[in-house]
């Protein structure tokens, strides 16, 4: 994961507002299509992923990060937050497990010597797995394995997991929802339990598990954009132009 001081009081400042933009779009699709009770948020930030689900009635909310998030500035309670190293595994009783576990743009921090350890230590917490992670050269600040969703998808079926692809076509062009949600974010359900979940099971059957793939207009406009060269580009970082 990032450094302490790159997840500082600016960072989640800007990241916040259109996290929490966007969770209270895909939260009530969520919840429509799971109806969990309870929750956990794996690299969860301040917590506001997991503040819109409470808004939304989930009583149980849990949420892990750095020891480096400022608990003055979580959106949760602070007796909802574990402090830890998502490197690392999960500082919880072996026996307990939630209706979901949601991990969001989190497992592109991590070594690829930790992906599948990570992705294990999520099926062994719940059932259902609301995840996405950075495809290749999506960039952002520490993104270290940034891979395709198919990846992904290969670790989670080596757990009996499968994708279901079941908000993106949703969420596509929400405006409040930001691009990489939209582009990235697939469920990934225990096989032997997808029939307790009918709406993603119905979804199961439509999703193409070799097209997982997919670049989202919003990206791939602000990688086509002419690259801007010496004294315009630094022209354009006075002005505030990237």
């Amino acid at each position: 994961m990032q450094t302490p001081t790159q997840y500082n009081q600016t960072f989640y400042q800007n990241q916040s507002p259109g996290s929490r933009r966007s969770a209270e779009v895909v939260v009530p699709l969520v919840l429509d299509l799971v109806s969990p009770t309870s929750v956990l948020d794996v690299g969860c930030g301040v917590g506001t992923w997991l503040s819109v689900f409470a808004e939304q009635g989930i009583s149980t909310i849990t949420g892990l990060d750095g020891d480096y998030v400022d608990t003055a500035m979580l959106h949760i309670p602070n007796q909802s937050f574990i402090p830890h190293d998502v490197k690392t595994p999960l500082p919880l009783p072996a026996h307990q497990t939630f209706d979901l576990a949601v991990s969001l743009e989190v497992a592109e921090h991590l070594p690829a010597n930790c992906a599948e350890s990570f992705v294990q230590q999520l099926t062994q917490r719940a059932p259902v797995i609301l995840f996405s992670a950075a495809i290749p050269h999506q960039g952002g600040v520490g993104h270290i394995n940034e891979q395709w969703p198919e990846y992904w998808a290969a670790l989670f079926e080596k757990f009996g997991y499968v994708p279901v692809d079941a908000l993106r076509h949703r969420i596509w062009n929400q405006p409040d929802v930001s691009w990489w949600y939209a582009q990235n974010m697939l469920f990934f359900v225990d096989k032997t339990k997808l029939a307790d979940y009918p709406k993603l099971q119905t979804a199961a059957a439509n999703t193409h598990t070799s097209q997982l793939s997919l670049v989202h207009p919003a990206r791939y406009l602000q990688s086509a954009r002419p690259k801007k060269k010496g004294p315009l580009k630094r022209i354009g970082q006075f002005l505030g132009i990237k």
